[in-house]
């Protein structure tokens, strides 16, 4: 089984950035606050502390988290005979069938995936049914929500 995690260029560089940002700043504002808390005396009944000391074990968790990212990120590119077809990085303008409603999603690689800025894993229901595929094809997903048809309206390259 395969380690590797598939990103784009600008996911491999945004984990590297949020990474940076977290052994630095983040890091030492969360040692002050301990710190600050420690001050106050008493360390068994001192609220701050104990939120100061959560919120450290948490960074130190996601810092691990993203150094294993890193550590087995494969920045996947756009294979050069693609065409027009959907890869990772490309933008698609998709028609809901039952709904009629557009709308485009980014298909990215899993572990920058969010949903809510419209960035779709390629793993995914929706990125599977969309990989290679080009405008004007139709699609049909099963997701947890049932099956839905869309229709590919256009495919924008990174």
């Amino acid at each position: 089984m395969s380690k590797d995690i598939q990103v784009t260029k600008e996911g491999f560089d945004a984990l590297k950035a949020e990474l940076e940002e977290l052994k630095g700043p983040v890091r030492n504002n969360i040692a002050e606050a301990i710190r600050e808390a420690k001050s106050h005396g008493d360390l068994r009944e001192n609220a701050a502390y104990h939120e100061a000391k959560l919120n450290q074990t948490r960074l130190e968790k996601r810092i691990s988290d993203l150094e294993r990212a890193v550590q087995y990120a494969k920045v996947v590119e756009r294979p050069a005979d693609a065409g027009n077809g959907a890869y990772i990085g490309s933008t698609v303008k998709l028609l809901d069938l039952e709904f009629d409603d557009e709308f485009e999603v980014t298909l990215v690689g899993a572990y920058e995936a969010d949903p809510n800025k419209s960035q779709i894993s390629i793993d995914s229901p929706l990125g599977l049914a969309l990989n290679g595929r080009e405008a004007g094809e139709e699609i049909d997903v099963v997701a947890p929500a049932g099956k839905q048809k869309y229709r590919i309206l256009g495919v924008a390259a990174p």
